[in-house]
């Protein structure tokens, strides 16, 4: 009765999915191990024994697997041999060295392999173990499964591969036993990681914005690394990595000789490896250093990607170390398989590559765009009048614009030809209102946006938040003065010059066929809201390349280049090449902005017609002139018309998508950019709907007080 009642208290135990055909798969699989097969025939094995793990619940599958072996050891050895066998045919330190960087320190590599390893499915006949690793974990919960290990299990799956790394000692060290048994392995990827280290560190992209040259003795080393002083440089720090390293390898070897490979560490061992901690913290610490010239400067996305590649391999050869040192290393072991896990898992994301080395380009894009946005946004009725005119202005300079889109038309060129004039149009015209110092409404958005979430630095506070609904309410009034301000020069202007033309020419600008196709067109009952939308996207567009050209004018140094090149020089003059190289500076953001734009807007609509794409641009100020235009043309009896007025109705529609869409894009952008969590912005739609509840009017004018 006993022995009935502890079988069912061991059945009761068992999890629901646990099977005894399981158990026999188990033992069918163990008796499958043929350490003398081939090396795909070896992997697969391995690979559908942790399947039958995973099918069998993690946890429980992997204590009945150690249990198994435990009671039968014969199918122990031949397991431990199996192991032993895979590791024979691979290289134990690459795989703890190199697995999880990329083997060449370039973003667009990296993101090819990461691309390759998601469409091209991998091999089990191969030599390097960073593939048969990605081939045995390939679940995103195995993280999860390790870490629930319990000790015992932990402590079991330790001695397989000890036993492993134990059988294979007398083939790696010339037929005698390894004093450092599986250390040994970890000792080699230590030396592997710092002379990478040292070598990124050395590389010409790095050295040239350190600039950092100061060398101490070896007494000012041991000071650094008892923690009492900073004076250790970043180039000392890359050139003794390597040789510490080797020092720390040399010193382990000789304990393990003396007291064995499971001894205490000695306190000649302990005190060089905190120096090498000490280096491997300066190194990163000269690395991250960089992101402030970067910021500075420029931001390379190579660069960046190095910078970080060099990093976790400070902090992987600080856990190698952790590992080689630790009197119990199970725990230690465990954690570092769960990193390497983490970062399989990665890899894998291409998003996540995006999202990590982009982030820092986002930023500056965001404060580049933010500081041209500052000039747009109004806070008392003087700038709001200001803004006004400015506006006007762009409204005439558009009017001259519409009726040049006519003409461009009327030459009959082919579809490319046709819109890359009207791309030089709408380019030359955005580029005469930037050195006009006028105001399209609807280039506003795409750089106000950044300036607005620079008011993000404190989103947690209520000051901090009402701080950033005036912005909002200053920011739509800004819009708002912007549109009116183009729409009430642009409409009245395209219609004098229709009846300058009916009178002195008798005839007006367009034709009556170009007319009616004007209203077809743009007409609200049509796609047009579709394409107002669209138009938006290129627009934020437009801001994103700015500030692109921008951060590559600035990383290479080009207005520095402009004034002090000898050929330059000798061309324009010291003083004329000094201005040139400051005019650039100033305006290579709103030339990059405007050029791409009017380009975007004259060409992609073209492309996309060829792609059988229904893709076309609205622009609401160049909507409003071709619509006068086109009612100037077909004269008073227009007004009878409803096609007339379902095309004024999607004028203001269309604002209203060119300028929503291009700063919803943009606040996206630069509110991640900065990091603001989730919560947060719902604190602020909240404030912002508050605001509107209570004072509509504060978004539309500025309030009495502001002079």
């Amino acid at each position: 009765m006993k022995r009935l009642a502890s079988l069912k208290t061991l059945w009761q135990r068992r999890p629901w999915w646990s099977r005894p055909g399981q158990d026999v798969e188990l033992q069918a699989l163990l008796d499958g191990a043929d350490p003398q097969a081939p090396q795909a025939v070896r992997h697969l094995w391995l690979i559908r024994l942790l399947g039958w793990v995973r099918r069998a619940e993690p946890r429980y599958g992997t204590r009945t697997l150690v249990s198994t072996l435990a009671q039968d050891p014969v199918r122990r050895a031949r397991v431990v041999s199996m192991l032993a066998s895979i590791w024979r045919d691979g290289d134990v330190a690459a795989l703890l060295a190199d697995f999880g960087f990329s083997p060449r320190t370039s973003f667009l590599n990296e993101l090819g392999e990461r691309l390759r390893r998601r469409v091209l499915p991998l091999s089990p006949d191969t030599d390097d173990l960073g593939t048969l690793f990605n081939l045995l974990f390939d679940d995103p919960a195995d993280a999860q499964w390790l870490a629930d290990l319990d000790e015992p299990t932990l402590n079991a799956i330790g001695e397989l591969w000890a036993d492993a790394m134990r059988e294979l000692d007398p083939e790696r060290c010339n037929g005698a036993a390894c004093p450092l048994g599986w250390r040994e392995p970890f000792h080699d990827a230590m030396l592997y990681l710092a002379t990478q280290i040292r070598a990124a560190g050395f590389s010409p992209a790095f050295r040239s914005r350190m600039g950092v040259r100061v060398d101490v003795d070896f007494d000012t080393k041991m000071a650094r690394a008892e923690g009492r002083s900073n004076e250790a440089s970043a180039r000392h720090a890359f050139r003794h990595l390597s040789q510490t390293t080797e020092r720390v390898h040399e010193l382990a070897l000789a304990h393990a000789q003396e007291a064995g490979p499971d001894a205490p560490p000695s306190a000649a061992l302990l005190h060089e490896a905190q120096y090498l901690r000490a280096l491997l913290d300066t190194c990163a610490n000269a690395a991250r250093g960089l992101h402030g010239h970067l910021e500075e400067h420029g931001i390379s996305m190579d660069l960046v990607f190095q910078i970080d590649q060099l990093c976790e391999r400070c902090r992987r050869m600080e856990r190698l170390l952790e590992a080689v040192l630790s009197p119990k290393p199970g725990p230690v072991l465990r954690r570092f398989l769960i990193e390497l896990l983490q970062v399989s898992e990665e890899r894998r994301s291409v998003r996540a590559l995006f999202t990590q080395h982009y982030s820092m380009l986002a930023r500056k894009v965001a404060e580049r765009s933010a500081e041209t946005g500052e000039h747009y946004i109004t806070r008392t009725r003087a700038e709001y009048r200001q803004m006004l005119r400015s506006a006007a202005g762009g409204g005439a300079v558009m009017a001259v614009t519409t009726f040049m889109k006519f003409v461009m038309l009327g030459l009959g060129l082919s579809p490319f030809w046709s819109g890359m004039a009207a791309g030089f149009n709408y380019a030359t015209s955005f580029v005469v209102v930037q050195w006009l110092h006028f105001t399209v409404a609807t280039k506003q958005p795409a750089m106000t946006a950044p300036a607005m979430a620079a008011k993000l630095e404190d989103t947690r506070s209520e000051a901090g938040v009402e701080s950033f609904v005036d912005e909002v309410a200053h920011l739509v009034r800004s819009q708002v003065a912007g549109i009116v301000g183009n729409l009430m020069v642009v409409t009245p202007l395209v219609l004098l010059a229709q009846l300058a033309a009916w009178w002195a020419l008798g005839a007006p600008l367009i034709s009556e066929a170009e007319a009616h196709y004007v209203f077809k067109s743009m007409t609200l009952l049509g796609p047009s809201l579709w394409y107002a939308a669209f138009t938006g996207v290129l627009l934020f567009s437009s801001s994103i390349i700015a500030g692109w050209v921008e951060n590559w004018f600035v990383l290479h140094r080009l207005d520095s280049a402009l004034r002090w090149n000898p050929r330059i020089r000798a061309r324009l003059g010291a003083h004329r090449a000094a201005r040139w190289a400051v005019w650039w500076r100033e305006n290579i953001s709103g030339l990059a902005a405007n050029i791409s734009l009017g380009f975007m807007l004259g060409v992609v609509p073209v492309v996309a017609s060829f792609l059988g794409l229904p893709l076309d641009i609205r622009h609401v100020t160049l909507s409003a002139g071709q619509t006068a235009a086109a009612a100037a043309t077909l004269g008073w009896d227009v007004i009878h018309n409803p096609q007339l007025w379902w095309c004024v109705a999607a004028v203001p529609l269309t604002g209203m998508l060119n300028v929503g869409v291009s700063f919803a894009l943009a606040l996206r952008v630069a509110v991640r950019s900065r990091g603001v969590r989730l919560v947060d912005r719902a604190r602020l739609w909240q404030a912002i709907r508050r605001r509107m509840w209570r004072h509509p009017l504060s978004f539309l004018l500025p309030p009495r007080s502001s002079s």
